[in-house]
């Protein structure tokens, strides 16, 4: 089994969610959160605003712990064929913009990023990431877990 430890920023301004276009080398386009991997030695907390950055361009602080979820995508559903099955384990935060300019991440995966109303979200094909956010958000439990997200139509792993 692969192993990946993410930090992902939930950011709501107005009633909008700023969503990553991820596009892979591999694989179809989809819309995420904006975020990613928690590099060797780094804190999460750092990798949220780091991967915000580089992403999107924009400066940001950390307003909260949303909470962490954690999910398994079994080797036959894996985007690259081929993979054993991996784990995902994600630490959401809530997430304010303070500056910076909209702009793709270059060199990157993340083709573009906007600013999207909530209402619009369920017509995306997005990650699962994004509900997940979405409903750590709006229900701030306090456990920090939230319940699983169904994975299939327009939401891949």
């Amino acid at each position: 089994m692969s192993f990946r430890l993410a930090a992902y920023a939930v950011c709501i301004r107005d009633g909008r969610v700023l969503l990553a276009r991820h596009v892979p080398p591999k694989g179809e386009t989809n819309w995420t959160l904006p975020g990613g991997g928690v590099e060797h030695a780094e804190d999460p907390f750092d990798a949220v605003i780091r991967e915000v950055a580089e992403e999107t361009g924009h400066d940001s602080v950390v307003e909260r712990l949303l909470g962490v979820d954690s999910g398994v995508i079994p080797a036959a559903e894996r985007a690259i064929p081929g993979g054993p099955e991996h784990q995902n384990v994600g630490i959401f935060y809530q997430v304010r913009v303070t500056g910076g300019r909209l702009r793709p991440e270059p060199n990157g995966e993340t083709a573009e990023s906007v600013w999207t109303p909530v209402p619009d979200i369920a017509g995306l094909r997005r990650s699962s990431l994004v509900d997940v956010g979405l409903a750590l958000a709006q229900t701030l439990p306090a456990t920090g877990h939230v319940a699983p997200v169904p994975i299939g139509g327009l939401i891949p792993h």
